[in-house]
């Protein structure tokens, strides 16, 4: 008898800070062989100042690369924390830790410009983190499919195709978060996925300046106000809500500005303009299910949307089936993200593709990251 041995197991930190710019979500995973287990999860949140000077940092201003480079080393540090908090409560050094993916922090994303110039642009000084860290950094994962003429986003499809995929079940996972994308994992057929539009991110934005609050708790104020429909199918005429993947998108569209000119011909009332913004993530998420995921069987929902229970109820109406958290296929809702560039990172330090080019339109497959060593 030839005997088999166990795979060795490794450990991976994923960091994802997204569209949201609420904080860092960090995780801890385990892998060995396909198996890939979350171990500890952690969050530092954003100072008000760091928020303030992400959002300015996404428009054109005075000193702006100064300003990004200066960022960069905050965002480093805050990165840094959030792996102490996990080295600290799973009880490992750093020494075992075979590699950080960090994600960065997105300040412009522009996959469509013509004649080869392209980009896409996340800041954290991912050198620095390996310094305040001692643990190898693997960053930057977006910008080589971009180079092979992909949109370099979203990449979490091939993560969830390798975690979430069913033999039997035609599934959609739905990711909201400042941004909402869509994996369709069909049983048979291609894997796709695709940024739908916006997601929570106009919803906060609106709730923070009229309330307060960083977000919408449930959907508890949208649910006091009623849907202004002359605004809601002005939104829906947005341009990139109709074009067909591969498409991605971030706040260089869906921004305040975007959200103030919609607003200049209309006055209504803060909440209702709140249940309109909830509508329109609803209904543009549906619409593209409906369109691009033939014969659903199930959705399941991750990302800080998939707490508010007036969207996921209004997702679930109009797609006409329930939908379940990620936390019944074995991630929870919150961390989907950031084990996702875990996983990344793992594919990187491995040799193996991260992309999936019926996802982003790249010209192929490629390795993504760029390794920072401890």
């Amino acid at each position: 008898m030839i005997s088999q041995s166990t795979p060795a197991t490794r450990y991976f930190i994923g960091i994802m800070s997204g569209t949201s710019l609420d904080g860092v979500d960090a995780v801890l995973v385990a892998h060995a062989g396909r198996d890939f287990q979350q171990i500890n999860q952690a969050f530092v949140s954003y100072p008000p100042a760091v928020k303030q000077t992400l959002l300015a940092l996404h428009q054109p201003a005075i000193n702006e690369l100064h300003d990004a480079a200066v960022m960069a080393n905050t965002l480093a540090a805050l990165y840094a924390e959030a792996v102490q908090k996990l080295l600290q409560q799973s009880g490992l050094p750093a020494s075992e830790i075979t590699a950080i993916g960090c994600h960065g922090q997105t300040i412009r994303h522009c996959p469509d410009l013509p004649d080869g110039q392209a980009y896409t642009l996340q800041i954290g000084n991912h050198a620095r983190l390996a310094e305040l860290t001692q643990i190898a950094v693997i960053g930057d994962f977006r910008s080589r499919d971009i180079a092979a003429g992909g949109q370099g986003a979203p990449l979490v499809p091939a993560f969830h195709q390798a975690v979430f995929a069913s033999t039997i079940k035609n599934r959609a996972i739905i990711n909201i978060g400042g941004i909402a994308n869509i994996s369709w994992l069909p049983v048979m057929g291609q894997v796709t996925g695709f940024d739908s539009g916006p997601g929570n991110m106009l919803l906060d934005q609106w709730t923070q300046l009229h309330t307060g609050q960083a977000y919408d708790a449930n959907g508890d104020w949208s649910a006091s106000g009623q849907i202004n429909n002359e605004l809601l199918q002005a939104m829906l005429a947005e341009p990139y809500l109709a074009l067909v993947a591969p498409k991605s998108t971030g706040r260089d569209l869906f921004n305040q500005q975007w959200l103030t000119q919609h607003l200049q011909a209309i006055d209504d009332r803060p909440e209702n303009i709140a249940r309109t913004l909830l509508e329109l993530t609803a209904l543009s998420i549906a619409d593209a299910i409906t369109r691009f995921c033939p014969n659903l069987d199930e959705a399941y929902v991750c990302g800080g949307g998939a707490h508010n229970g007036l969207l996921v109820t209004r997702l679930s109406a109009l797609l006409g089936c329930a939908i379940e958290p990620t936390d019944q296929l074995g991630v929870e809702v919150d961390w989907v993200e950031a084990v996702a560039f875990a996983w990344l990172a793992q594919r990187c330090v491995d040799g193996l593709s991260g992309n999936m080019p019926a996802v982003t339109g790249a010209t192929g497959p490629r390795i993504l990251g760029v390794i920072y060593p401890a």
